[in-house]
């Protein structure tokens, strides 16, 4: 199976050489090359852009965005930076992508139905839970090597705007197709997009570069171009040119099992031979494509690193200022007199005499180095900036401000929600939607997901995506501070009333539980109804018997004087009142 045309089993025509090419493999060739050529020219000036980013936070990209530049194996490419504050912005920016959108120490999506009516099936509710739960198993497996390449992407948007993660089945070192998914961020250099009416990334080119051994293992030594071919005998390590161009079929034929069947057309082209290496197809479109923010009118998307483009460059010349002023302070440079001391020694201990005049006064002096505090404040005046930008300060503020009320802490999570859901947010709709489209699409083909349930099926099994990352609790999170300003709000009408009967507004049996959920606690963490039931049982008995032990005292007082009473009344009847002795006696 050849990478880029998984998706199960690639339907591969026969590579046409020279002479026996026909003309419909003629036109696909010379289409794929002169679309390739057109995306070169309209991306170039991105390109220049991606470069002067690349050298100041990301040098392992450097020379890689025009077509044609070769970078020979251990080159040195830090050699332009000076200062690292962007580097080490870009990788927390990417590490904030990954912990709010896609955290590995948890479920960050789950699956659904579009039917409310289906939705209340158990069966069907079961059914998205284990495809769910099988998404994650083969996402997270070592041969998938999703949380490497996702992080590599993420990268490339804080760096450049765009980035492009190419899925397909896994296949084994012998290329044989295997159970599972295999990742791979493309390198931008290497990716040339296109959009659609709609503004959707409906296409691709890749270039890519093999050597002639690479190429005979990947389509066959009888499919080689006679340049590869020569290369091959000579054992050469050359790299030679190709491209894989993805686009829509316009010949596409839903019913047939070959690669007329499949929307999403995919060629392989040998550029120095102008040959057709492989034709095939794909059911779902195999790139997902991230973009930051767009300009109107442009296919690519532009990053926080252009947004500060100007404060990294100038950050890079004040450290460089900055680096010449502390040189000087430390290593200063010495003013004489035109007739002063030739061979002064600044050797520590040294004796230097004849550096002092008969007065007391020195006769070297040192020349004045500047402010260099105020470089200080400079280049930190720019590093917060860029900081900003890069969404570094916004997880600052819980750390640097400790001592926060539980409404407080909520308050921030919410501006953080509000901050970053316009821009982080867009990846759960451009980005990852079509990544988890695509996973669902190829462990469908490779028979990895559950048996679906009849009414699933008459409704064609028709889903959404409900993500359940920090990110979309964040954005959740102004429900939880808006809950808590209320309460906070009648809590100090209670102490001015002292009628704690206001309280009885509040569903806390509710909220509660949903503010856990916006917080990220753990379901385990949280007791349910029955534990709840039963500490509230036990509570009441609790106070019953307390009430009971409290009236105790009451109740021993009250028995004492009914026993006085009774006591009392007794005595009264015992004795026998004076009167006349009765009759007859």
């Amino acid at each position: 199976m050849s990478f880029g045309e998984g998706a199960g089993s690639p339907m591969l025509l026969n590579a046409y050489v020279g002479a026996q090419q026909d003309e419909r493999v003629i036109k696909i060739v010379e289409e794929s090359l002169m679309e390739f050529s057109q995306l070169q020219i309209m991306r170039n000036v991105f390109a220049s852009q991606w470069e002067e980013i690349a050298e100041l936070i990301f040098p392992t990209s450097r020379n890689t965005f025009n077509y044609g530049s070769y970078n020979f194996p251990g080159q040195k490419k830090t050699d332009r930076q000076i200062d690292a504050t962007g580097m080490v912005a870009l990788d927390r920016f990417a590490a904030i992508c990954d912990s709010l959108l896609t955290p590995r120490n948890m479920t960050w999506h789950g699956l659904g139905t579009t039917d409310p009516y289906l939705n209340k099936q158990r069966a069907v509710r079961l059914y998205y839970q284990e495809v769910t739960r099988r998404l994650f198993q083969w996402r997270y497996n070592p041969h998938g090597n999703f949380s490497g390449q996702n992080l590599v992407s993420y990268q490339q948007l804080g760096a450049f705007g765009t980035s492009g993660m190419f899925v397909d089945g896994y296949e084994d070192p012998f290329g044989r197709p295997g159970s599972g998914l295999r990742y791979k961020s493309i390198p931008l250099g290497e990716l040339f997009l296109r959009e659609n009416h709609q503004g959707m990334v409906h296409g691709f080119v890749r270039w890519l570069r093999f050597t002639a051994d690479q190429a005979a293992a990947k389509w066959g030594i009888d499919k080689l171009p006679p340049a590869l071919r020569s290369s091959l005998e000579k054992k050469s390590q050359m790299p030679f040119d190709f491209i894989h161009r993805v686009v829509p079929r316009t010949d596409y034929q839903p019913y047939r099992l070959d690669s007329k069947g499949m929307p999403w057309a995919s060629y392989h082209v040998c550029i120095q031979g102008r040959q057709l290496m492989s034709e095939g197809g794909f059911r779902s479109f195999p790139v997902a494509v991230g973009r930051y923010v767009q300009t109107p009118g442009e296919v690519y998307g532009r990053s926080p690193a252009m947004a500060v483009l100007p404060s990294l460059k100038t950050l890079n010349a004040q450290k460089k200022t900055f680096l010449k002023s502390g040189h000087r302070a430390a290593d200063p440079v010495l003013l004489t007199t035109d007739d002063g001391l030739t061979d002064f020694s600044m050797r520590p201990g040294a004796m230097n005499k004849g550096g002092m005049s008969s007065d007391g006064h020195p006769l070297v002096g040192v020349l004045p180095t500047g402010n260099i505090q105020i470089s200080k404040e400079m280049m930190q005046e720019e590093r917060s900036l860029i900081n900003d930008v890069f969404l570094v300060t916004l997880f600052q503020i819980l750390t640097e401000t400790p001592q926060m009320t539980a409404t407080e802490v909520i308050e921030r999570v919410n501006e953080k929600g509000i901050l970053l859901a316009p821009t982080v947010g867009r990846q759960q709709s451009e980005y990852l939607g079509p990544l988890i489209e695509r996973e669902i699409d190829i462990l469908s083909f490779q028979g990895e997901l559950p048996p679906m349930p009849g009414e699933l099926k008459e409704a064609k099994g028709a889903y959404q995506v409900v993500y359940t990352s920090p990110l979309s609790r964040a954005m959740r999170a102004q429900e939880a501070a808006g809950f808590m300003r209320t309460v906070e709000s009648v809590k100090e009408i209670v102490a001015i009333t002292q009628d704690p009967s206001l309280l009885d507004s509040f569903e806390f049996d509710t909220a509660i539980p949903a503010i856990a959920e916006i917080q990220a606690v753990p379901e385990s963490w949280m007791a349910s109804p029955d534990s709840i039931k039963k500490k509230r049982d036990a509570r009441a008995k609790a106070n019953a018997q307390q009430q009971q032990i409290q009236a105790l005292p009451a109740q021993a007082a009250m028995l004492k004087a009914q026993a006085v009473v009774s006591k009392a009344g007794g005595g009264e009847q015992g004795v026998q009142p004076a009167g006349p002795m009765s009759q007859g006696g």
